[in-house]
């Protein structure tokens, strides 16, 4: 959608898509569109059309960190001409080291401002703060429940080590970039390819039994014949148990069997719901 036609707009870092979110998104119009406000901080999720039906513009922080409340604000008004109503959170800040607030904006805007509460699910709190806590204890669970969905990396597939297909067990070979990753671990996963999902269970952290090298390793439980993957969306559903070290890669082949057993049935009871 080009600027001109958006007469609504959210704005905030929007550090990944949670509920917290949605219920600010839920305040505009039909023409309404979303400013994320980037740093170079690493991300819960990159912002992506696909979490939501609305289109998405980008400023980097670099780019207006210098300019005033009021100085952001008619930068966003040129910019947005027919914008006649702004939605933020209620923490929402803005301008040059992050002096004002929405009382503020209700006064450089000559438009409307809806500002949304805190939203709490079951007495929590739903901030980016609190899911990636969470995530540093491996607690996926209430992490997947604040954000209102699964967590979700994009990597994109890499040469591995070799050692998995020909003494343990095939796996993609995942590489991110810019984004936050859970605590180390085993973990009951979902990947995508191509749009289709396969069960899988995932890998994460340095390599003890083999090299020490960080990675992450997925392997897909059904059967599964691609050749050539590219590029993958990897959910995460549960927490399996914590990295350990093997001397012996036949105990790490039994350790994986006795993993795959209980990523099957994590993954069968989360379908169930």
């Amino acid at each position: 959608m080009d600027k001109s036609a958006i007469t609504s707009l959210a704005i905030g870092h929007f550090d990944g898509i949670h509920l917290g979110h949605m219920e600010i998104f839920k305040q505009l119009d039909e023409k309404g569109g979303i400013l994320v406000i980037e740093n170079s901080l690493k991300k819960l999720t990159p912002v992506r059309e696909k979490f939501i039906n609305l289109p998405i513009f980008y400023k980097n922080i670099s780019k207006i960190k210098h300019l005033s409340g009021d100085e952001f604000i008619k930068s966003i008004k040129n910019e947005f001409a027919n914008l006649k109503l702004i939605v933020v959170g209620y923490d929402f800040k803005f301008g040059h080291k992050r002096k004002c607030d929405v009382s503020d904006l209700k006064i450089f805007f000559d438009g409307d401002v809806f500002v949304v509460d805190e939203f709490i699910k079951n007495s929590l709190s739903v901030h980016s703060s609190d899911i990636k806590r969470f995530l540093r204890y491996g607690d996926i669970k209430k992490s997947n429940f604040l954000l209102g969905r699964l967590f979700c990396i994009f990597g994109k597939v890499v040469k591995g080590q070799g050692i998995g297909k020909d003494r343990l067990f095939a796996t993609l070979n995942l590489e991110t970039q810019d984004q936050i990753l859970p605590k180390n671990g085993v973990y009951a996963t979902i990947i995508k390819v191509d749009g289709r999902n396969y069960d899988s269970i995932t890998f994460l952290g340095k390599r003890y039994s083999t090299d020490s090298k960080f990675s992450i390793e997925t392997h897909i439980i059904e059967p599964f014949f691609k050749q050539n993957v590219e590029d993958v969306e990897l959910f995460f559903v549960d927490f399996i148990r914590e990295n350990q070290k093997f001397f012996d890669l036949n105990d790490l082949k039994m350790q994986i069997s006795k993993d795959i057993l209980i990523s099957k049935k994590i993954l069968k009871e989360y379908y169930e719901g």
